[in-house]
């Protein structure tokens, strides 16, 4: 079975479940009327199905070298580069300005999920643009966007972001890169950056990378960081290639998975480079496409999953082995007949509606707040960021490992390609912040309003499953008693003066967070099928088996940190 564009679960989620219909009715996104988003997502289906999909294996097999000090890229990525960029679908939700089509970042969204679902490796490369053009069209000077934004934006230059060194990863703030004025407006960058996804290629085009580094009277720590564009050719006036910069690719990382997409060591020796935002103000720039890339990171697992379980499924529709309990009673005679593959199916399929419907919401609630100015649609899409990362690329794991055991022995052996997806999509988990950081940000920084957002989220779940409790009690009675068990959880942690308590349990209720907001997703769908269909049997499913999950989960979350620290190094190692 080839990959197939999930576009019927778009529609549906846009339809029931996440409130696209918010968007469109709102004079900022007046444009995305039912027949434009059928239209545009009809046209990525088939972008993704013809084009994308196919390159998918040949990435992994003919991975990208570095010959020369030149980056030479899988065969045929460059072609499905350019198929995406002629079709302008770089520029789907930029500004209308400098050429982008100014459409809900919702859209994006599924785009981004299709493309990783058809070709991961590749659609890295887009996203990380996306969250350039997005960063630059907040904070940089008109002068910069008059010349970098038209070129991302038409896919004619492609952009990097440039924040760890070997010394750095996570702790940004211990950076070494250094920026020395050079009397005309510009810097001389200089340090070495790692990581660096999509650091160069053979596209054509120039590569700009925004890349943080410190003035010579920038403070200490991230206070003193300012963030500066840097590219690998530097432009003419007329917006031509110029001279090279001073830059160069050093290496490319050997990496698990995501062979068909460059990573890149990157030096700067003095190379010229344009400041972005303010002076020592370069962290909440990076931010801006930083925060960008956590949605779209969460997208991408989102996307493995999806190209994950289409394989799986794919291949218990043909694999016969041993006699099945529904032979004689209208059963396929395959292995998807057996009770614990269709389970590992059905958890497949019941997680990426989950981890899709947190996704979708997060980038509504962004689009509201781009068309509104509301604080509350701020507040609930900077909530639901680090678990829509967080869970979306818990999901893309997990996935991607149960459809490696549903193919059995053959999963292991990497012609089936089946492996490819759990070593391409874990990665996932560490960059853009490890989902351990993110967890940590869900009850720290995202709980400084005092819970108000959290509280904004279970009164809603709660309120609908109070509705529906007289008639759906078996779904939505289960639903209500999770949110309790929600709320009181997060009242813990919000009486938690320390804030190393709250971190102890932080992963665990962030996935107990995300699996009552599944339940109750499920449980819209479900209500929207009137209790009868592919949904509402999933959403059955779901709440049966999936949602009971949060209850250990949220055990876990409260308990903590004595028992963590009253095992010492010595009883670790023992």
């Amino acid at each position: 079975m080839p990959f197939r564009a999930p576009l019927e679960d778009f529609r549906f989620l846009f339809d029931h479940v996440v409130g696209f219909a918010d968007i469109a009715a709102t004079e900022r996104f007046a444009e995305a009327s039912p027949e434009t988003v059928d239209a545009i997502l009809s046209e990525l289906g088939k972008l993704t199905e013809e084009i994308w999909a196919p390159l998918n294996r040949s990435g992994d097999l003919d991975p990208a070298t570095l010959e020369n000090g030149v980056v030479r890229t899988s065969k045929g990525f460059a072609d499905g580069f350019r198929a995406l960029a002629e079709g302008g679908w770089l520029g789907l939700s930029a500004g209308e300005e400098h050429g982008g089509m100014g459409l809900p970042l919702t859209l994006t969204s599924a785009m981004n999920d299709m493309l990783s679902a058809s070709c991961l490796s590749l659609g890295l490369n887009p996203l990380l643009t996306q969250g350039q053009v997005e960063a630059l069209e907040h904070h940089a000077s008109d002068a910069l966007k008059a010349i970098y934004l038209p070129k991302l934006i038409s896919g004619e230059w492609t952009g990097t972001m440039n924040l760890t060194e070997p010394a750095a990863g996570s702790d940004v703030g211990a950076l070494r890169s250094k920026a020395e004025p050079n009397g005309d407006g510009t810097y001389a960058i200089s340090g070495q950056k790692i990581y660096i996804s999509w650091g160069d290629h053979d596209f054509g085009g120039n590569v700009c990378h925004l890349v943080l580094a410190r003035l010579p009277d920038g403070a200490p720590g991230t206070k003193g960081i300012s963030l500066f564009m840097v590219p690998k050719y530097l432009p003419n006036e007329d917006g031509s290639l110029g001279d090279a910069n001073s830059l160069r690719v050093v290496s490319l990382e050997h990496k698990m998975g995501l062979h068909g997409s460059p990573t890149a060591v990157m030096e700067y020796d003095g190379a010229t480079g344009w400041l972005v935002g303010e002076e020592h103000k370069g962290m909440a720039a990076m931010f801006t496409m930083m925060n960008n890339a956590r949605l779209g990171v969460g997208i991408q697992g989102i996307g493995a999953a999806e190209g994950a379980y289409q394989k799986a499924l794919a291949f218990s529709l043909e694999r016969k082995q041993g006699r099945t309990p529904l032979e004689g009673k209208g059963g396929t005679g395959t292995i998807v007949d057996h009770a614990d593959v269709r389970r590992m199916l059905a958890s497949m399929r019941a997680d990426i509606f989950t981890a899709r419907a947190i996704a979708l919401s997060c980038a509504v609630a962004l689009d509201m707040s781009t068309a509104t100015g509301a604080p509350e649609w701020a507040a609930r899409a900077a909530f639901l960021t680090p678990i829509a990362k967080a869970f979306g690329t818990e999901t893309g794991m997990r996935v991607s490992e149960e459809g490696v055991q549903v193919h059995g022995g053959m999963g292991f052996i990497e012609e089936t390609g089946a492996a490819q997806y759990y070593r391409d999509v874990r990665v996932t988990a560490i960059y853009e912040g490890t989902n351990g950081i993110q967890a940590m940000d869900l009850v720290a920084r995202k709980m400084m309003d005092k819970g108000e957002a959290a509280m904004a989220l279970i009164d809603e779940i709660e309120g609908f499953a109070e509705t529906l409790r007289a008639e759906a009690p078996e779904l939505a009675e289960p639903l209500w008693q999770s949110v309790e068990t929600l709320r009181e959880a997060t009242e813990w942690m919000l009486a938690q003066g320390d804030l190393n308590e709250r971190f102890a349990g932080s992963v665990p209720y962030l996935m107990g967070f995300a699996r009552v907001l599944g339940g109750y997703f499920h449980l819209k769908a479900a209500q929207a099928e009137g209790g009868q269909g592919p949904r509402a049997r999933l959403a059955e499913f779901y709440i049966r088996r999936l949602l009971p999950e949060h209850v250990g989960l949220l055990a876990h979350a409260t308990v903590g940190t004595a028992d963590l620290y009253a095992l010492s190094v010595e009883d670790l190692s023992a």
